[in-house]
């Protein structure tokens, strides 16, 4: 099995099979991401590589594998035709598979349409993880997400439409002290909208090689605080209506909250509750320089 640059998974892929189907990532101009910024440029592998990787995969691992992670940053952007055929070679491969995933950004799922989502569906891709960030417009043009609410909201719709799972990702403070609260509204007003299967809490930290470092050390970009940050969280938490499934999974959070709304909404806010009454020199610090 063959990989280019940089290979990352969501946490919830952590015992995936990884078959890398594209290198890097087609739009690579957020300002808060450093993944891409010093790979390869954007490239799809050829079906025929990719079938061989899976066939590998088979050798090594049996046919016992349930789960598939198809990496690396956007592979939604795949010609249609190609990302379909290896769904379902993967499951001639591998018989008793349940998931195939992929990332995916808004811009990218938007350009599918309804038919070809449907047509992924039907050979196998079976969950979609999206890095919404904000609903807030204002926000998003900010971090050069190449993307808008309206785009964001349809595109969600589409994927929910075709049958296919739907992780939506958010990052809470990414509209620092200026934004909090518009981005804090609009993000809850548009995963209200999508009713996304999944809603996936990150919170911002500044990475090295970054553009929004570079505006924080010119005092351009105010991180919030961790009260700031929980506070923020509440009040997506309090306006969100939906019956996703909440989870804070990845190491960037200050507290880890997690349930299905509406039911567990009581419960999540007490956890926020009680974690503003900590002193904020208890959390993690909200800026590391070498991170």
């Amino acid at each position: 099995m063959r990989y280019e640059g940089p290979i990352y998974r969501p946490p919830s892929e952590a015992d995936s099979l990884l078959i890398q189907a594209t290198v890097g990532c087609p739009h690579n101009k957020c300002t808060f991401c450093m993944v891409y910024k010093k790979g390869p440029p954007f490239r799809v592998r050829p079906v025929r590589e990719i079938e061989e990787d899976l066939d590998q995969a088979g050798r090594v691992y049996g046919p016992g594998v349930r789960t598939l992670f198809f990496p690396a940053g956007n592979t939604i952007a795949m010609p249609t035709d190609d990302l379909a055929n290896i769904c379902a070679y993967a499951h001639s491969i591998f018989p008793k598979l349940e998931r195939i995933t992929t990332y995916g950004s808004s811009r990218y799922v938007h350009r599918k349409g309804k038919d070809d989502l449907r047509k992924l569906k039907e050979n196998g891709l079976l969950r979609i993880h999206v890095g919404l960030e904000s609903g807030d417009d204002d926000v998003l043009r900010r971090i050069k997400k190449g993307t808008d609410s309206v785009e964001q909201t349809q595109a969600g719709l589409w994927v929910k439409e075709a049958g296919i799972e739907l992780s939506e990702y958010v990052i809470l403070g990414i509209g620092g002290k200026e934004r909090t609260k518009e981005h804090a509204e609009a993000t809850a007003r548009v995963l209200s909208a999508i009713n996304p299967d999944f809603i996936r809490l990150r919170t911002f930290l500044p990475k090295v090689n970054t553009l929004l470092l570079h505006q924080i050390k010119k005092g351009q970009f105010q991180i919030l605080s961790p009260h700031e940050v929980l506070r923020e969280t509440m009040q997506i938490i309090e306006n969100l209506d939906v019956t996703s499934q909440i989870t804070s999974d990845h190491y960037t959070n200050y507290v880890d909250i997690h349930g299905r709304l509406p039911d567990d909404r009581k419960e999540m806010l007490k956890v926020l509750d009680e974690a503003m009454k900590r002193d904020e020199s208890s959390f993690r610090p909200v800026y590391i320089g070498t991170q």
